[in-house]
């Protein structure tokens, strides 16, 4: 049974059916997934969920499927963490990470949002899959287009970082890189989406692929035993993330699933990409578009799709937005490192380094419980921060240098240790 009634403009209210389409002929607004709700409440409770596969689809009948899903069968229910080193480094009692560094196949939360769209092309009856893409992406359409039996092709901007070029290459897909960046890139994707008419996953397929973002907020509520956090910052590319976690909430309210909740959404940007997040601050109606320039490349989207809407979430839920220069991104990546021992790429050195900012500002108290969303693996960006880390110390295979080695790390741990007593009580 289908649980999707049809397809809805965000801001006239039109109705389409359910077909690839992504923008309302009249108003031209964004359309999305208008859901049986009624139906839905009656089909899926905790019980329901809690018996099915730890994956995405056992919350499938909020995402836009009309039959049982064939792609991406194993993708999502990644950990969220409770973070007590990090919550000591940031002077805050619960703080948890969600953790889609370790998304399966491809080790980012676009695995989620593939699937889905993936999926309904295949009910569709397409053969062909393709996506602009700032590298996440990439990665997940090259892998679960093949694993789907769909072929693919895939527009970067042409200087993405090379692990994302490899990642992507690997699996056989046509990769094209395009001389510009993202948004050069999607304006000539949706050129050819209209001519060669495949199954673009953010384009004419963007109602569907949005939906699969649910699922990480989905997975953070029933994994933190059926509630929702009262904060949760979420990096932000285009926004649709944001947007989605906040629809999240909402629809779990709506069902009974969790109390209702008074979460608060905060959005991450790069300082060098921070269209939604300078509109927020300087209280603008609308972000104005914005030229990349950052190391965060797979949040370096100048003229973000869901900019608005994103700005209205945190307005709305009574949250904020907030961006980090390169440095503070970096800074962002070490903490969570040096703290946990997860390795995050530059889009959660983002998330992390922002969280932190929000919470010297006042912004988040440190006395409730904050969820950091990370998206994606350091693996993949390690061009970033290569000159930010330690090198390897280097000698002979022989005992006496290692323990003349050993006594100097030693000696500089413990003198470490002192300074920082020693600073402590003067400040104290």
């Amino acid at each position: 049974m289908s649980f999707v009634k049809a397809l809805k403009c965000k801001e006239c209210g039109e109705e389409y059916p359910k077909e690839p389409l992504h923008v309302c002929d009249i108003c031209f607004g964004p359309l999305e997934a208008d859901y049986n709700y009624d139906a839905i409440k009656e089909a899926l409770t905790r019980d329901v969920i809690e018996g099915r596969d730890r994956n995405i689809w056992r919350y499938k009948e909020l995402l836009p499927v009309d039959k049982e899903p064939t792609v991406g069968l194993e993708v999502g229910y990644t950990p969220l963490i409770r973070a007590e080193n990090l919550g000591k480094a940031l002077g805050v009692s619960e703080i948890y990470i969600k953790n889609d560094a370790v998304c399966y196949p491809t080790l980012s939360f676009k695995d989620r949002v593939v699937s889905v769209a993936l999926s309904k092309a295949k009910e569709f009856g397409f053969d062909t899959a393709a996506c602009a893409s700032t590298g996440n992406l990439a990665n997940a359409v090259a892998s679960l287009t093949t694993s789907g039996n769909l072929k693919s092709f895939i527009f970067i901007p042409y200087d993405l970082e090379q692990a994302k070029i490899v990642a992507t290459t690997v699996y056989g897909s046509n990769l094209i890189g395009i001389k510009g960046a993202y948004d050069d890139v999607n304006r000539l994707c949706s050129e050819i989406a209209g001519k060669f008419g495949w199954a673009f996953v953010n384009i004419n397929m963007r109602p569907y692929y949005a939906e699969g973002s649910k699922s990480f907020a989905y997975e953070m509520m029933e994994q933190l035993g059926w509630r929702a956090p009262k904060h949760i910052v979420v990096p932000m590319a285009s926004g649709s993330l944001l947007t989605k976690v906040w629809k999240a909430i909402k629809e779990f309210q709506m069902l009974g699933l969790i109390e209702n909740s008074d979460t608060c959404i905060y959005g991450a940007q790069a300082s060098g990409c921070s269209p939604i997040t300078t509109a927020l601050k300087n209280n603008w109606e609308i972000f104005k578009p914005v030229k990349p320039k950052t190391i965060a490349k797979s949040l370096a989207i100048g003229t973000p799709a869901d900019g608005f809407y994103a700005m209205g979430v945190m307005n709305n839920s009574g949250g904020a937005g907030e961006d980090v220069s390169d440095p503070e991104i970096v800074d962002g990546i070490k903490l969570l490192a040096e703290t946990e021992g997860i390795f995050t790429e530059t889009a959660g050195g983002v998330t992390v380094a922002v969280t932190k900012k929000l919470i010297e500002q006042g912004l988040i108290p440190k006395d409730e419980s904050i969820v950091v969303s990370i998206t994606g693996n350091g693996l993949k960006t390690q061009e970033a921060i290569v000159g930010d880390v330690a090198q390897p110390r280097i000698i002979e295979a022989r005992l006496e240098e290692f323990e003349e080695l050993y006594g100097s790390i030693n000696n500089n741990e413990q003198g470490g240790i002192k300074d920082a007593v020693s600073t402590h009580s003067n400040t104290a």
